[in-house]
């Protein structure tokens, strides 16, 4: 259970750091990895947002 806590603590802390990249190792390449590049070109904080909103879900 702690290394689930300490994965997605990682991806969050990933997430702020390159957002897509965070959706990437959530997701992998999909729909949310090319809206989450579209959103991070739009503007970080739109980016950061989502990103941290998928790795939370």
């Amino acid at each position: 259970m702690a290394s689930s806590n300490s994965a997605d603590l990682v991806r969050i802390i990933v997430s702020i750091l390159l957002p897509p990249l965070g959706v990437f190792l959530e997701e992998g390449i999909g729909t949310q990895f090319w809206i989450n590049v579209l959103l991070t070109l739009f503007g970080y904080v739109p980016g950061l947002v989502h990103a941290i909103w998928i790795v939370a879900q």
